[in-house]
């Protein structure tokens, strides 16, 4: 990320800057290889491909807050690989982590994952020390420390069904398991800031929180979720779940988050009153049925629509609901900023 559009990110998130923000989109691999032509393990496999891609994005897109920017990951593998996880690479599928457990008993022997050494973690963060300064010669620099989330981590250990299982018949394993998890991203967290000193943000993802009631969400995803904010002190305090979040959305100020990425199962508007003032929102238009799959017009409509329809609020990073997903043209994410900028322009015309 540039340093104009870090100060400009830093000014939305509290308040303090009054200026319209820029479009801005989660980028990584389901959608970067593809808009680039490549396939999804070459992205994945090599740092020039990898550096070319997002350079590409960056290039082609300048007015675009691409978040976080410079992502170094391996899909959903990264953190599962860390404790042990068999994960496939498909050459042009998402790879994905084999679950390591499926009886509650195997969490007795859940161990904190080192992660100078764990799993690809060393390789994350060894290839982005090694493009770093090539980033920098292009103007931008490292500025989000980003992790999968406890709950979400957990799914992957052990299967969703029988995590969500667990929470109900092995409560205490369950919250020993979490406890595990959630100090291992803390480290992570930590060891990224270590090796990188520009980053001042944080990014945790975590759709699980969106499929468990409020009872189950305060006892085994509320303390976590605070604890792992709380402990970072940065600037952007990010967070991504695109499932359902009535239960959850309430108590993201709690936690600290500034910079929410909803998904598509509550509108803008009670988004916004669900999070409250201090919480700013990445999105919202459909991510799949009109950012990918629409005509340019109907993209081009639903951002004009999204701008001008919330013309008063400063709360709103226009966006789709959701990371940027796979398929999106070119074409439609052109149609995206002419919309916005329609929107704006019918927002200073309705202006006394």
């Amino acid at each position: 990320m540039t340093h104009a559009f870090w100060e400009q990110l830093k000014g939305f998130v509290s308040g303090t800057d009054h200026r319209p923000p820029p479009a801005g989109f989660i980028i990584d691999s389901p959608w970067l290889p593809g808009w680039s032509g490549v396939s999804i393990l070459d992205y994945l496999a090599s740092d020039q491909v990898w550096l070319e891609c997002n350079l590409k994005a960056h290039e082609q897109f300048p007015e675009v807050m691409f978040l976080p920017g410079f992502w170094m990951e391996y899909g959903m593998c990264t953190e599962p690989s860390a404790f042990g996880c068999r994960c496939s690479f498909p050459d042009n599928e998402f790879p994905h982590p084999a679950r390591l457990f499926r009886a509650a008993d195997a969490i007795d022997d859940i161990e904190v994952p080192d992660v100078r050494t764990s799993g690809l973690l060393p390789l994350v963060m060894r290839r982005l020390a090694c493009l770093e300064p090539r980033i920098r010669d292009m103007g931008h620099a490292i500025r989000f420390a980003a992790s999968r989330g406890p709950l979400n981590i957990a799914t992957f250990l052990m299967g969703t069904t029988e995590f969500l299982m667990a929470m109900k018949l092995e409560p205490a394993r369950t919250h020993r398991l979490l406890a595990v998890i959630t100090e291992f991203i803390g480290n992570w967290l930590s060891f990224q800031r270590e090796c990188f000193p520009s980053i001042d943000g944080v990014l945790l993802l975590d759709d699980i929180v969106g499929l468990i009631g409020e009872d189950d969400f305060r006892e085994f995803a509320h303390p976590h979720f605070t604890k792992l904010f709380s402990e970072q002190d940065v600037a952007v305090k990010f967070f991504h779940n695109d499932a359902p979040c009535a239960v959850s959305a309430p108590y993201y100020a709690q936690w600290g988050v500034n910079l929410y990425n909803p998904g598509v199962h509550s509108t803008t508007d009670e988004i916004l009153e669900m999070t409250g003032e201090p919480v700013r929102i990445l999105g919202t238009i459909p991510p799949l049925d009109v950012l990918a799959q629409g005509p340019p017009s109907r993209v081009r409509d639903a951002a004009r629509e999204l701008v001008s329809r919330h013309r008063e609020s400063r709360r709103i990073m226009p966006s789709c609901a959701g990371g940027m997903p796979p398929g999106v043209s070119t074409e439609n994410i052109q149609a995206f900023l002419s919309g916005v900028a329609a929107g704006r322009a019918f927002t200073r015309s309705r202006r006394p």
